[in-house]
């Protein structure tokens, strides 16, 4: 069997190395599926191609996310919330734990809110062409911060602190000071789901603390961790694509004029930045019984990891990968999942990046690099930890 002794797909450092795009398809070329040895998760299947990552993402009746959906817990260690959150169930209890959701994200409620989404992003665009020079990555973390809050229904008197702390758990240096902002979000939501258990408002919180499955109220500790993963999928997702995108035009300014001149649509030039980022670089499942992926025998067990940054480059699935190609069409990236784990929130999200990227090309002229971009030391969501820009307004 294969494996992937020369390309240690789950060193972080790997990712930000100028020679990644080669070595990962000449990987991909090799074998469709290696056999990993990594430091923190023992052997896992690594899945490159287009075809066998949408294979293992659709069959959830194989390929398992119960024992956990991301690389890093550790082997043998099962996450807290197997079969208690949405992203650590299958169907059917991961249908129950996604309808409550479901009414918050859905293209129609999105596109109500999508007005004061742009005009929010506008602010916060028109707020850093002020200030003139800024860090990108903490400028458009605003906006799914403040989208966030909406959305729970955070009390005007305590926004201030749940950004704080949000930006502790999201923009800390380091994974002590994520994990510490992290230790003060949950306190503060378990707070709130008590709360709205016996006073419920028309909100998220409210929603998932008073939704039943068989007649039953969900334990309060799975609302908590629910939510919580809405919270961190949400603002993570928003924020690395979003800076990533435009450090991704900055490289390019002749996609910037081009978007500029209204020669593309903001929609396809979306899904091609996502696919291009590709921040969440991977999905892991575990098999729930023996199988066989392009030739590879599959034990019960067994972790699979799909490598989504890989599947979004294979000429098999796209013509010229390794291009932006901001017109592409079709489209079909799994930077937002695939299946019954396909972002519950994407539509929201697109809202969030389409408001940030057209305020971004209405009011900013160029942006200029104050200094060294910092990429963090990520597999679950890659994307940078500094981004120093001059914004030279239109």
């Amino acid at each position: 069997m294969p494996t992937t002794t020369a390309v240690d797909l789950t060193d972080p450092d790997l990712w930000a190395r100028p020679d990644t795009p080669a070595l990962v398809a000449e990987l991909r070329r090799e074998s469709a599926v290696h056999l990993t040895d990594t430091v923190d998760d023992g052997p896992v299947w690594s899945v490159l191609s287009y075809r066998h990552s949408a294979e293992v993402l659709r069959n959830a009746a194989v390929y398992s996310s119960e024992q956990g959906s991301l690389l890093g817990a550790g082997e043998g260690n099962v996450p807290v919330g197997s079969g208690r959150m949405m992203a650590l169930t299958d169907p059917p209890r991961h249908r129950e734990l996604r309808a409550p959701a479901n009414p918050f994200f859905s293209p129609g409620a999105v596109r109500g809110a999508s007005r004061g989404i742009a005009e929010l992003a506008a602010s916060i665009v028109e707020q850093a062409v002020e200030q003139g020079e800024v860090d990108l990555v903490d400028a458009v973390s605003a906006l799914p911060l403040s989208v966030m809050c909406d959305l729970l229904d955070v009390p005007e008197a305590d926004r201030d602190m749940v950004v704080r702390v949000c930006d502790v758990a999201f923009l800390g240096r380091t994974p002590e000071e994520r994990r510490a902002g992290h230790q003060q979000l949950i306190p503060y939501l378990l707070h709130q789901v008590m709360l709205r258990r016996s006073d419920p408002r028309d909100d998220l919180i409210s929603m998932m603390a008073t939704y039943r499955v068989g007649g039953k109220l969900l334990p309060i500790e799975d609302v908590v961790l629910n939510l919580d993963n809405i919270v961190v999928g949400g603002v993570q997702t928003v924020r690395h694509t979003a800076a990533m995108g435009l450090h991704t035009l900055v490289q390019h300014p002749d996609l910037w004029r081009r978007l500029q001149r209204g020669e593309v649509g903001m929609d396809s030039a979306l899904d091609e930045l996502l696919r291009w980022t590709s921040v969440g670089l991977h999905t892991l499942r575990t098999a729930s019984r023996d199988t066989e992926l392009d030739g590879r025998t599959i034990r019960r067990g067994d972790r699979v990891a799909v490598w989504v940054w890989s599947a979004n480059r294979d000429p098999e699935a796209f013509e010229r990968p390794e291009e932006i190609l901001l017109d592409r069409a079709p489209n079909k990236h799994l930077a937002l999942g695939l299946g019954a784990h396909y972002c519950v929130g994407a539509p929201l999200a697109k809202a969030e990046l389409g408001g940030l990227f057209t305020a971004m090309l209405e009011r900013v002229a160029t942006i200029e690099p104050t200094g060294p971009v910092t990429h963090n030391r990520s597999i679950i969501n890659f994307g940078l930890d500094r981004f120093p820009v001059r914004l030279t307004p239109r």
